[in-house]
């Protein structure tokens, strides 16, 4: 096979072919794995699983909503509750045995004082699932 000389004299042509073999034989190549490794991924393990009458899990946990206004008054689960007697609330709902989650909302002018009052009486009780609701910015 020649290619070419130099010189410029010659009638060469560029090559307006591609060669396709490697190609091919690469396409070919993979094919043939695909075929003999496809048959590996349908074997299973017949396995002869046993048949039982379950009651399904209540995955969800008990929610504790809780407000404090502007004025300070809180609202456990829509009911207004003194100061004095969210400890007692908050470990009624540690009885059932499944950990409470205790979702505060708390208004835009609330003492921050309040707020820390509430989360310690919580605390204090058990509860250790705190989640802060808010609004989303517009």
């Amino acid at each position: 096979m020649s290619f070419g000389s130099f010189d410029g004299g010659g009638t060469a042509q560029p090559m307006a072919e591609i060669n396709t073999t490697p190609l091919v034989d690469v396409m070919l190549v993979l094919l043939v794995i695909f075929i003999i490794t496809a048959p590996l991924f349908q074997q299973a393990v017949p396995v002869d699983l046993p048949q039982v009458a379950a009651t399904k899990l209540d995955d969800r946990p008990r929610l504790i909503a809780v407000a404090i206004d502007g004025d300070g008054k809180v609202f456990v689960d829509g009911v207004v509750q003194h100061r004095s007697a969210l400890p007692e609330v908050f470990a009624a709902a540690l009885v059932n045995g499944r950990d409470p989650e205790l979702h505060l909302r708390a208004d835009r002018g609330t003492r921050y004082e309040r707020v820390t009052e509430v989360l310690a009486d919580a605390q204090r009780a058990g509860i250790v699932k705190i989640a802060f609701v808010t609004e989303p910015a517009r």
